[in-house]
């Protein structure tokens, strides 16, 4: 289902974190709805609690609204394991720091990134993913 199609669910929602998840590393971008653009900020290089203990440093330090999270599928749409594991990153996000938490197809974020001559591959993707939210919003 479109955002578009539900307005309701990001009404009032300004800000946003975003992350693009790795078993290592964790892009982050920040963006908001006014400028419909991310800004990279430093990836995390960390796994399990100290990656959740990490990002609440960054919740503080940004106050997002809402949070946006990468999932990864096949070219043909079908789920693998990261997939499973990005949305397993997600509940824990939205449990953990009780904000509303949107998925998004992220399907080539990585190479788009990489020919985009990006210095942080994690951080550029984690902008791909925010910005492609923030357009399908109404």
């Amino acid at each position: 289902m479109s955002l578009a199609a539900v307005p309701h669910l990001t009404a009032g929602l300004q800000t946003f974190l975003a992350f693009d998840f790795g078993l290592q590393r964790t892009g982050v971008a920040t963006g908001n709805v006014l400028t419909r653009t991310a800004t990279p900020q430093p990836t995390i290089a960390a796994a399990g609690d100290a990656r959740l203990k990490a990002i609440e440093l960054r919740i503080r330090e940004w106050q997002p609204d809402a949070l946006v999270v990468g999932i990864p599928f096949h070219p043909d749409g079908a789920s693998h394991e990261n997939t499973r594991r990005a949305q397993k990153f997600s509940r824990q996000l939205r449990a953990r720091f009780g904000l509303k938490v949107f998925e998004v197809d992220e399907r080539y974020s990585t190479t788009e990134a990489l020919a985009g001559g990006a210095a942080d591959a994690d951080a550029a993707s984690a902008c791909i993913i925010l910005e492609q939210f923030l357009r399908s919003l109404p």
